[in-house]
């Protein structure tokens, strides 16, 4: 099956394709010709999945899936949420988003988070909606330089590790984007 995963960031691209192995044929923005910025102007994590999905859909009319993730910490009321890559500003740092969030969070004892990854899937007999969620803490400081976004500070329940020191094999054992890419492959391969 050729199907598009929607998204222009590599480091989600390598994720899935690792988890998705040979399986399908998975075709970038690039391969079926989108040059254009996606939308994501949604109030929900969901809602920008869908966003992302259908707009490919409804534009190159090929079967698609797009997902967005947000870490939600508990005690800045879920934040930084579905504005996660956009927290510290639109020019969308990572190193920025980590600043102003362990700044946010440097008083603060109960450190406990969650990652939130929602796939959206379009084709042509409809949407389906797969969720994974990771839950850990948040660390006072960064360790590891694998990963992106917050992983160099979010420790999973159950590991030494944070989601930056862990290989791309280890990540995909229990991240929120596996969990979701695994439940996506599980629906994909019983059609």
């Amino acid at each position: 099956m050729r199907i598009c995963f929607a998204t222009n960031s590599q480091h989600k691209l390598e994720e899935v394709m690792a988890v998705l192995g040979g399986t399908f044929q998975l075709l970038t923005l690039a391969d079926v010709g989108c040059k254009e910025e996606l939308p994501e102007t949604q109030e929900t994590i969901a809602g920008n999945a869908y966003q992302k999905a259908s707009y490919v859909w409804s534009h190159y009319k090929i079967p698609c899936f797009a997902d967005d993730t947000g870490l939600e910490v508990g005690v800045l009321n879920g934040a930084p949420g579905v504005f996660s890559a956009r927290y510290a500003g639109p020019q969308r740092n990572s190193r920025d988003n980590l600043n102003l969030l362990l700044k946010r969070m440097e008083a603060l004892r109960n450190r406990e988070a969650q990652f939130r990854t929602v796939i959206s899937l379009i084709l042509p007999q409809g949407e389906w909606v797969f969720e994974g969620i990771v839950k850990g803490v948040i660390l006072t400081e960064l360790r590891g330089t694998g990963g992106f976004g917050y992983d160099p500070v979010f420790q999973p329940h159950g590991s030494l590790k944070t989601l930056a020191e862990m290989t791309m094999e280890e990540k995909n054992e229990i991240s929120h984007r596996a969990r979701a890419v695994k439940k996506l492959e599980a629906f994909l391969n019983a059609l």
